[in-house]
């Protein structure tokens, strides 16, 4: 039998190319346009990998890995970006990733990427590797500690304000009361540092959570 993969990318022209790249050799189960629908696709679906999109609706890919990891599940994942940011290799390896490749990335590269992840092994674009190292070899402080201080839900909260939702959305969108929503955003505003909605703004893209 074929390995399974689950797409979750929310570019159509993207998601077309890799079914075309992979479907010779790989059986894709389906694609997936928005981060919060990646959680219950691959528990219906069970895939052997899910490629993930950092800049996903609802959701960026980073988060939505840590909750497929917290839920337990222990299909290999393989992020496939357009930010060489070794910052966000490392967030997306600590948070359950198996590979971190750019979109740029030449075909074959890709596709040695899925096989090295489907057995077993970590992946890294050679774009990010060599700054992914220099990371890892300084202390803690280099890195951005505030935004690795906050919560789950925080982190949720920033994105979906960032993506332009009322507090009302965003409270619907998780299931909490409009003043929870309003709690999450000024303590990650305060958390941050930031003191307007421009700047949540600037502060997301910044980091790969939403793209303009």
């Amino acid at each position: 039998m074929r390995p399974t993969i689950l797409i979750a990318d929310d570019h159509g022209m993207l998601v077309d190319g890799l079914r075309k790249l992979l479907e010779t050799d790989y059986e894709i189960l389906g694609a997936v346009s928005d981060g919060r629908q990646i959680l219950h696709e691959v528990q219906r679906l069970d895939p052997q990998l899910v490629v993930i999109d950092i800049s996903m609706p609802s959701l960026n890919g980073i988060d939505a890995t840590r909750q497929l990891r917290e839920a337990g599940c222990s299909c290999k994942i393989l992020i496939l970006t357009m930010h060489p940011d070794a910052t966000l290799a490392r967030e997306a390896l600590d948070a359950g990733a198996s590979g971190y490749i750019l979109k740029s990335s030449p075909a074959s590269e890709l596709l040695n990427a899925i096989k090295e992840v489907l057995l077993g092994r970590t992946f890294l674009s050679p774009a990010v590797t060599r700054d992914l190292l220099d990371i890892m070899g300084k202390s803690a402080a280099s890195h951005d500690n505030a935004w690795a201080k906050l919560t789950p839900r925080q982190r949720e909260v920033l994105q979906l304000l960032a993506e332009g939702k009322s507090h009302k959305e965003v409270a619907a969108i998780l299931n909490v009361s409009v003043k929870t929503a309003e709690y999450h955003k000024y303590a990650l505003l305060e958390a941050l540092g930031l003191k307007t909605n421009a700047e949540l703004v600037q502060y997301a893209v910044r980091h790969g959570i939403i793209t303009v």
